[in-house]
């Protein structure tokens, strides 16, 4: 795996406090990679290390494969989910500000800028005050402060927070384009939904501890222990005949769904599925058998209570 990042046994504490322990992992290239976790569980002080807000008690951050430096900092675009804008400066005037600060010149940073502001439809605030623009708005000045140098690293908290679908939805567009563009994007939220949509790969931290990761597919499929969702037309003998011990019925979910029997089996990995399908099909009216595969919101609740 081309690795733009990698973390590598960080720890750091406060007083009386272990934020991070022992943390390793390995953001791969030009991917979207969700870092998730309970409050508290670390996910804040593992951006700060990152971003070089703060500094780790022991371990490195590797950038492109060298120690991180103050100077990689420039290639990190970071929008936090406390936002820090200015509110007596006029929008358009702050976003130039915060250009200038990334390297930008004054008429580069302007060109930008207008063009950002037109796709995300909010050009019609550039003479307006900070103060008056909604908490929505401003999070889109924020998210256009964040990418206008076209970092390799992004890094957005909560991007989502304060918007509605259909500015959340524009704002996953445009997250995704970065990532087609050549961006690498970490993405920390506490809302499941939006991993599934846009996360390749994930990690889950809990009491500071990375205790899950790898690619939101493969995550997801292994969490699903093999179990698949069965509708047929047949009694419970026939059912249990023509499963014929390939696969064990999973009682508490039967149930009926347009005049079919459905339920829930397990098939043990040595078995073939298409020998299911077949016996199944053959003496019990089969209408479907899909695998059940459970939501990230299940995965984080069963992995944060040590269940999975």
């Amino acid at each position: 795996m081309d690795a733009i990042l990698k973390i590598e046994n960080v720890s750091k504490s406060y007083t009386g406090h272990k934020a991070l322990n022992d943390v390793s992992l390995e953001v791969p290239r030009g991917a979207v990679y969700g870092l998730l976790g309970p409050n508290g569980a670390g996910k804040t002080t593992l951006i700060r290390v990152i971003t070089r807000i703060t500094l780790a008690d022991s371990g490195r951050v590797l950038l492109d494969g060298k120690p991180l430096t103050a100077k990689d900092v420039f290639h990190i675009g970071y929008m936090p989910e406390e936002r820090g804008l200015y509110k007596n400066m006029r929008v358009g005037e702050q976003a130039i500000f915060f250009a200038r600060l990334k390297g930008l010149g004054g008429k580069e940073a302007e060109q930008r800028l207008r063009g950002w502001f037109e796709r995300l439809n909010i050009s019609d605030w550039w003479e307006r005050k900070v103060e008056d623009l909604s908490k929505g708005m401003a999070q889109k000045v924020q998210f256009i402060a964040t990418v206008v140098h076209e970092p390799k690293l992004l890094i957005f908290d909560e991007p989502f927070s304060g918007f509605d679908p259909i500015n959340a939805n524009l704002l996953k567009e445009e997250i995704l384009a970065l990532r087609d563009r050549g961006a690498t994007v970490i993405f920390s939220t506490h809302n499941m939904a939006s991993v599934e949509e846009i996360c390749d790969h994930i990690t889950l931290i809990n009491k500071a501890q990375n205790i899950l990761s790898g690619s939101v597919d493969e995550i997801r499929r292994a969490a699903g222990g093999n179990n698949f969702e069965v509708l047929y037309r047949a009694t419970d003998e026939e059912f249990i005949a023509a499963l014929g011990g390939m696969a064990v019925p999973i009682s508490e979910s039967r149930g009926m769904v347009g005049g079919f029997v459905q339920s829930r089996i397990h098939i043990p990995k040595d078995e073939d599925v298409k020998l299911v399908i077949a016996a199944l099909n053959e003496s019990c009216g089969l209408r479907s058998l899909n695998e059940v595969i459970p939501s990230m919101n299940d995965i984080f609740i069963r992995a944060v209570n040590g269940s999975i």
